[in-house]
């Protein structure tokens, strides 16, 4: 059967290659050879023979029968065909529709189950949005809590920021003001609505708002924070000076928004600044002060012994001038540390090196040195270990007052035996290296003190803390400052019960002494001068006329400047001594004065009891040269020699101007501190009681006044200090306060000269002496009722 459709499938596969016609004839060929073929066969079957008549016959036949059935046929087949392939591609047709119908079952059930999976997923999205929901619903719930606990904390911060004295502050690019607190308003006198969106040019002056905006180009420039000092101005005119701190601030993204500023108020601090300054400048004159009112009888005992030393005294007599001239010459010492450490404090130590005779130094130290231990019962020995140079450069005075402390110190702490103080140098390049050992057999220092005794205000104390060394602490702190500022130190090595020693090096340069041959040659006789000297103190009058008339000099003393200008004759002397400072004035004002009355003048050299170290400043203030208290015999001497007996009397010479010496106060107060003309005839006209109500509203605006001017003067402002100061003459001046009117007058002139300079004073005369002024004036009023 499957041959059999394979056959029939060729034969249709023939059928259709070839074509109708063809496929017949070639079919109709075959069946007709078939056919021949047939009948042959069966002729030859049953005749036994096969005549030619019957092969045509059946070809005859067979060509006429055999291609219109073959035809017939072929059609039916190629129908068939036709019909077939129609019905294949039917079948394939359903067949792919039956495919594209699975597929679609296939997908549609997908559709289905991805239905099913959506709207299950639908339901539990709709759980999910109810949760949501109320989650929603309970996150309102918690924003809205949170949203009244940030209000409440931001009126809480709020109160905090308003509550800080501190400024604080908000600014944006653009420079303008997005919020500050309380502190901020009070000073701008704006509330923050106001003050938002508004630039420090709209707040505050063009001075102060040019540094603001400044620094903050700065933060904005550099992206840093800045801290700085500035003054700001209250509304009041009251000014204060702010540490002002500015810093970048940014949003969660990182842009920047703008700075963030505080401001604290340093004015008490500033204040405080000040005043400690000017307490050190107070010490500083009251150190000077007392420099000057201590060194005068100090000066007089230590001349006044010397002479006495000199004069004829029995041996106990001159044993007790030999304790007063040391004493004195200690306590000058003791005195000079305390000057020193005054000095060191603000860093003002300083050294005058010159040539010095270095022989007769250190023989000068011996001697004294030897009269000091005499009086404790005490050996003392100079040793000269190595020949030493004649002439060094050095700060003579300094290097004497440090070894004159360790002496002194090995003096007063040994009870038995003695001191020795040895001196040796070597010399290197016309450099000497000059070694100094106090080595003294006293109490001795425990070996834990020794690395502190050179501290300053330090005692060495015992294990009893008991003072083992009392003193004042200073002398050791400031002879190592000096020493070192020479070029060496001071050391020491000690041991408790056996003595100390303090090893003092410095170096010198050697330098030849110019008077060297001068001092060699006897002096020439000074022939006897008249002598005009100014001095207030009775002291030293006695101890420098004494000196001067045991020359041969005869001395006329006037004891105040005006007396001295009103005795004095350039005639009649040959030499004029001034003392630099006098109850009514002082030598300066004097050699001024006597400069513009005179052509021709005597020599004027000045007297101080301070050590002098550099003479121009007496030179360019109108002396001739300049000495110190008490006199000696060589200065004095030297002054004659080089001014008077070498110097024209009669000579010309140009002098600096010197201001007028300030006029002093007259006896009659009242007259002087108020305007007794203005307030005499106005209490006439009107009576009492209306200048009574303008004192009380004058002390009533005075402190505000006064407060003003502290902040302008705090800030150093030349402006607000004349404004205020005019305010105040004003003021004063209404209800007849001249003292203070003529005060105000001066801090509101900063041409004067030297203002800045006073201002400080004037302003504190006006504070301190206001109230007593209004009190006079008070008392006046109640004198004219």
């Amino acid at each position: 059967m499957k041959q059999i459709r394979v056959l029939a499938q060729f034969y249709v596969d023939l059928l259709v290659k070839l074509g109708i016609i063809r496929f017949s004839m070639l079919l109709a060929l075959a069946l007709v050879a078939l056919a021949v073929v047939v009948q042959i066969g069966v002729t030859l079957v049953m005749q036994g023979e096969v005549l030619n008549i019957d092969i045509v016959r059946s070809v005859t036949f067979g060509l006429l029968i055999t291609p219109w059935a073959v035809y017939f046929l072929s059609v039916v087949v190629d129908q068939l065909e036709e019909s077939r392939q129609r019905l294949s591609k039917l079948v394939t047709k359903l067949e792919e529709m039956r495919s594209r119908d699975m597929q679609l079952n296939k997908q549609l059930q997908a559709n289905i189950s991805q239905l099913n999976q959506e709207i299950e997923e639908r339901k539990k999205a709709e759980e999910a949005r109810e949760e949501a929901m109320r989650d929603l619903e309970n996150e309102v719930y918690q924003r809205e809590n949170a949203q009244l606990e940030l209000a409440e904390q931001s009126a809480l911060l709020k109160s905090f920021l308003d509550a800080s004295p501190d400024l604080i502050y908000y600014r944006n690019e653009k420079g303008e003001f997005s919020g500050c607190n309380r502190a901020m308003e009070e000073l701008t006198n704006r509330t923050e609505k106001q003050l938002v969106g508004l630039t420090p040019w709209d707040v505050y002056s063009e001075d102060i708002a040019r540094k603001i905006v400044e620094t903050d180009q700065q933060v904005f420039q550099q992206n840093v924070s800045l801290t700085y000092e500035q003054w700001l101005e209250y509304p009041d005119g009251r000014k204060a000076v702010f540490e002002l701190r500015k810093v970048p601030f940014y949003s969660r993204e990182g842009r920047r928004l703008g700075l963030m500023g505080f401001g604290r108020d340093i004015t008490e601090r500033k204040q405080y600044q000040d005043a400690q300054e000017k307490a050190s400048r107070d010490k500083t004159a009251f150190i000077s002060t007392i420099s000057h009112e201590l060194r005068t009888p100090l000066n007089g005992i230590v001349g006044l012994s010397r002479m006495l030393m000199n004069s004829s005294l029995n041996e106990e007599q001159r044993g007790y001038m030999r304790t007063i001239y040391v004493s004195a010459i200690t306590l000058g010492n003791i005195f000079n540390d305390i000057i020193d450490m005054d000095k060191s404090d603000r860093r003002r130590l300083e050294l005058l090196p010159k040539p010095l005779d270095f022989e007769a130094f250190v023989s000068e130290m011996g001697t004294i040195s030897a009269l000091m231990a005499e009086q404790k019962g005490l050996r003392f020995d100079l040793e000269r270990l190595t020949d030493l140079p004649h002439g060094i450069e050095v700060d003579g005075t300094r290097l004497r007052q440090v070894l004159w402390n360790l002496i002194s110190n090995a003096t007063k702490f040994t009870k038995d035996g003695g001191v020795v103080m040895s001196v040796s140098c070597e010399v290197e390049d016309d450099q000497a290296q000059i070694t100094f050992e106090v080595e003294d057999s006293g109490i001795g220092i425990p070996s834990r003190e020794l690395e502190k005794i050179f501290a300053m205000y330090y005692q060495v104390k015992d294990e009893n803390d008991n003072l083992h060394a009392v003193g004042t602490g200073i002398g050791l702190a400031v002879s190592r400052q000096l020493v070192q500022m020479m070029g060496g130190d001071i050391t020491v090595s000690s041991e408790v019960g056996e003595g100390s020693t303090f090893t003092v090096t410095i170096t010198a340069p050697i330098v030849a002494l110019e008077d060297d041959e001068e001092e060699a040659m006897p002096r020439v006789p000074q022939a006897s001068l008249n002598i005009f000297m100014v001095e207030d103190i009775e002291l030293n009058i006695t101890v420098a006329k004494a000196l001067l008339e045991s020359l041969g000099h005869e001395v006329t003393i006037a004891m105040r400047g005006e007396e001295a200008l009103e005795m004095f004759d350039p005639e009649l002397y040959d030499l004029v001594l001034l003392d630099i400072q006098l109850p009514d004035m002082t030598g300066f004002d004097i050699a001024a004065r006597l400069r513009e009355q005179y052509d021709h003048l005597p020599a004027i050299v000045a007297l101080t009891a301070n050590v002098i170290k550099d003479k121009s400043e007496y030179l360019n203030k109108g002396m001739d040269d300049a000495i110190s208290k008490p006199l000696s015999v060589k200065a004095i001497t030297d002054v004659i020699q080089s001014l008077v007996l070498t110097c024209p009397l009669d000579e010309e010479e140009e002098i600096d101007e010197m201001p007028e010496p300030t006029p002093q106060l007259s006896d009659d107060m009242v007259s002087k501190l108020l305007d007794l003309e203005m307030l005499s005839s106005y209490v006439e006209i009107v009576g009492t009681k209306p200048v009574y109500d303008s004192i009380a509203m004058f002390e009533a605006k005075m402190p505000e006044y006064i407060a003003i001017l502290d902040s302008n003067m705090m800030a150093k402002d030349q402006d607000g200090i004349k404004f205020e100061a005019h305010k105040i003459k004003g003021a004063a001046g209404s209800i007849g306060l001249k003292h203070i009117q003529q005060v105000a007058q001066k801090a509101q002139s900063p041409e004067l000269p030297a203002w800045w300079e006073n201002i400080n004073d004037w302003v504190d005369e006006i504070k301190d002496g206001y109230q007593n002024d209004l009190q006079v004036l008070k008392d006046w009023l109640a004198q004219q009722e």
